[in-house]
């Protein structure tokens, strides 16, 4: 096959224009393509980031050894436009996969990350489909002027692929005859988010009901219809939303008003809104599909992300039942600090005896198996200074202790105090595990004097792409 400039500019262009939208969306984002042009081409692998490197074994059996990836799926004569739903899914650990094969392009299997804090990888996966469709669309008619449009409409996609993810899964759930305009309601949620009121932003359930269904809604009061604030009045949304703030009590819509307000659970199809704030959870029938922040969609379920701890916490000679108690310890430690948006940091002390540190000690530790005694440890954590706990005996030791330790070239100027001194006093310690909680929300883990929850380095993305091997070149 002769790949010509606008085949490789296509593929650049899509490529780009995914991860970009992605890397908004979730935050750092590889991806990868395995593609045949036309049914007589061998497979041909696009990844400049190298996301699919340590899946050789899979792939070279899924591609190579068998006939999997074929399986299924319709011949390409058979495909009025493109067919991802008899393609299979490549259950890769810790990634996202579509594949899908079009008139045009015979094969395509696209790839990205599954980051840990994902709340649902459905919109991701409708992403994914806008990709398959746009380098069918590319590859099938070449016209270069369009391939500026095609890479900012896939660095777009958020509210389409949210709003695809969530009209699936209740066509799926109700049937496709449903009458919630879903695009309408992502519409509402960002503009209330966005709308203070008295200085306040919005909290509190805003739920969305099919219809047909509000009437199996335990209502504590509804509204007339005459006087019923339609849903595209965001400020008077807003208003209303407060009836029901800090509460379980749910502000109810039909998609188009306000209907009245309710209790108990939501009828199935049912989409609800959490406002907290500055930012807030979409949930279909309980089940988080999105946050959304500062205006847009984002797919994290807004956690802290402790995936690194507790892989650090494996190495430790710790048997399952301190292990998980201590995960469980900090985490909560942590998501309060998170919720409360306050900084602290927290030294996990494995050593017997304890290491003595300056700071307030407490006469007897104390230990943290009572909801009581973690909420005590919480605002001990606001004070200045690290919390000191017992990794094995999951005890407070000590709070407002100063960690302290001599200058080394690992230090990340561009960050604050409390993280520069974490990674001092762990290069010091390199047994320690210190966990450096931001007031802006972001979570380090820190061993030996290096952020183990730092994002790696990935090698940059090319200006243009260079020609993709076969996948027989590319796993050697």
């Amino acid at each position: 096959m002769s790949l010509d400039r606008h085949h490789m500019l296509s593929l650049h262009t899509v490529l780009e224009g995914l991860r970009q939208g992605l890397c908004e969306f979730s935050g750092p984002s590889r991806v990868a393509l395995v593609y045949a042009k036309s049914p007589d081409d061998p497979l041909r692998v696009v990844d400049p980031q190298n996301l699919l490197r340590g899946h050789e074994p899979r792939l070279r059996e899924y591609f190579q050894d068998t006939d999997q990836w074929q399986a299924g799926l319709p011949s390409p004569e058979q495909v009025a436009f493109f067919d991802q739903r008899h393609a299979r899914r490549m259950g890769l650990a810790g990634l996202v996969s579509l594949g899908g094969r079009a008139r045009s392009v015979a094969y395509q299997m696209w790839f990205t990350e599954q980051h840990p804090d994902l709340c649902s990888p459905g919109p991701t996966r409708h992403w994914l489909e806008f990709a398959l469709r746009q380098l069918a669309t590319c590859l099938g008619r070449e016209d270069i002027l369009a391939l500026d449009t095609v890479a900012n409409t896939l660095q777009e996609m958020a509210p389409h692929a949210v709003h695809d993810c969530i009209v699936d899964e209740r066509a799926h759930a109700l049937g496709p005859d449903t009458r919630l305009r879903v695009f309408n309601i992502l519409s509402a949620i960002i503009q209330i988010s966005k709308t203070p009121e008295e200085g306040a932003w919005a909290r509190g359930h805003l739920a969305f009901v099919e219809p047909s269904r509000l009437s199996r809604l335990h209502y504590l009061a509804r509204l007339p219809k005459a006087e019923r604030p339609r849903l595209d009045n965001g400020k008077h949304v807003r208003k209303m939303l407060q009836a029901v703030e800090r509460t379980q009590r749910l502000l109810v819509s039909d998609g188009e008003h306000i209907i009245g307000m309710a209790q108990g659970e939501l009828p199935a199809g049912s989409l609800c809104a959490l406002f907290h704030g500055r930012h807030g959870m979409l949930f279909l029938d309980g089940n988080p599909v999105c946050s959304f922040s500062d205006g847009a969609f984002q797919s994290s379920n807004r956690r802290p992300n402790l995936v690194t701890l507790e892989e650090a916490l494996v190495e430790w000679p710790l048997d399952s039942d301190q292990r998980s108690t201590l995960f469980a310890t900090i985490s909560r430690l942590v998501a309060t600090a998170g919720e409360q948006k306050y900084g602290c940091a927290l030294i996990i002390d494995p050593y017997t005896p304890l290491l003595t540190l300056s700071g307030n000690g407490l006469e007897t530790p104390m230990p943290l198996d009572a909801e009581d005694r973690l909420s005590l440890a919480s605002g001990l954590a606001k004070v200045d200074g690290a919390l000191h706990l017992s990794a094995a005996r999951n005890q407070l030791c000590g709070f407002a202790c100063l960690m302290d330790g001599p200058s080394f070239p690992g230090e990340d100027r561009s960050r604050g105090a409390r993280y520069n001194s974490a990674l001092r006093f762990t290069h010091s310690h390199p047994e320690l595990i210190v966990v450096v909680v931001s007031s802006d929300r972001p979570v380090s883990v820190m061993q030996k004097g290096v952020d183990l929850s730092k994002p790696p380095v990935w090698p940059a993305v090319p200006t243009m792409l260079r020609p993709p091997p076969t996948l027989a070149e590319w796993l050697g």
